[in-house]
């Protein structure tokens, strides 16, 4: 039985998924030039649907976080501000639960959740 919490990526959201060099893609807009998360068909701020997939730097601030510990196991749930200036949720890992602050830097990995190369977050120093 799979996992309920593993994420289902729609045929719009594939492309981010499948990062195999370890590089977050996000979708743009070719129209207005905004990039967006979470993927979508048209884009949030002018309609468009003139989109393509760009990489950006995968590297970001924790914005928010919220640490659950009631859950087997416990885990962080975080607003990542990516240098681009998108805020993406997301799983803080591969850290001290504890240790985890508003503004820390953060650098994309994939972790893999029932064969699916999802973008999570963890620390990085400077």
């Amino acid at each position: 039985m799979s996992d309920p919490r593993t994420p289902r990526p729609t045929r719009n959201e594939a492309p981010q998924w499948q990062s195999e060099d370890g590089s977050l893609i996000l979708a743009k807009c070719e129209d207005c030039g905004e990039p967006h998360y979470y993927p979508r068909v048209i884009c949030p701020f002018c309609s468009s649907d003139n989109l393509s997939w760009i990489t950006c730097s995968g590297r970001g601030r924790i914005y928010s976080v919220s640490v659950f510990r009631r859950a087997e196991p416990p885990y962080a749930l975080a607003y990542v501000t990516l240098d681009e200036g998108i805020k993406m949720m997301t799983n803080i890992v591969d850290c001290d639960l504890d240790a985890i602050r508003i503004d820390d830097p953060v650098a994309v990995v994939f972790k893999d959740r029932n064969g699916i190369p999802t973008p999570m977050f963890a620390p990085v120093q400077g």
